[in-house]
This record gives structure tokens, sequence and C-alpha cells, in this order.
């Protein structure tokens, strides 16, 4: 059974960086669409960004383009999201999924992934 499992998040100051990860575990596959939501209580899950199977094509939110990286590497099944210039608008719940669908073009469309981590809490203040 394929699953997600986040790391890396925590408190950190407006203007300062953090990197998570997401490690699978369960893959039959190295071609699966990685991507990256979250989530502020109260309100709709946001896609934030996400790596295609191939690796070929990234897609990234307006409000995090210029700030935030994603990359992957399949040796290790994990998936980062390095976040740099983080603003307190960035404090949400980080979620991590996955797709078997996506090979070469992914979109930051929620149901069309199939597998969630639990999360990891991201808190920017100072």
């Amino acid at each position: 059974q394929l699953q997600l499992a986040e790391s890396g998040g925590g408190l950190v100051q407006p203007g300062g960086s953090l990197t998570l990860s997401c490690a699978g575990s369960g893959f039959t596959r190295d071609d699966y669409a990685l991507g990256w939501f979250r989530q502020v209580p109260g309100k709709e899950r946001e896609g934030v960004s996400c790596i295609s199977g191939n690796g070929g094509s990234t897609e990234y939110a307006d409000s995090v383009k210029g700030r935030f990286t994603i990359s992957r590497d399949n040796a290790k099944n994990t998936v980062y999201l390095q976040m740099n210039n983080l603003k307190p608008e960035d404090t949400a719940v980080y979620y991590c999924a996955a797709t078997p669908i996506m090979f070469r073009v992914c979109l930051l469309i929620g149901p069309q992934f199939e597998y969630w981590g639990r999360g990891a809490p991201v808190t920017v203040s100072a």
C-alpha cells in the first residue's frame, strides 16, 4: 500500500526558509506525479506546487512563484518543497500527494491526486 509521510515543518520567522520533505513507501513505479497542497483551518485546500511523473514539468501557485521550488529524488522516493522568503500568509498545514496520472504535465487539481500524507504544519510568525 502506497503511503506518504511529510517532515520538515515547523516555526519560522517571516523572510526565513524551510524545506519540506515527503517520503513515499510502497511505490511500484517511480513515475507518479507528486504535489504539495496546503490548508488553513476554515479555508479550502490550496494547490501549492506539483511535479510531473517524468520530472520534466512543474507547476506553482501564483502566490508562491519565485519563492518555492519543488524537486524529486526517485531513488529515495522523496519529493521536496524548498520554501524561501516565507510570509505569514504561508502558514498552513502542508500535505504531499501522489497520482499515477499526469506523467508529462501536472496540474494542481486536488481530486486528481489519489494518495495523501497526513500533513506537516508550517507557521510563519515573528
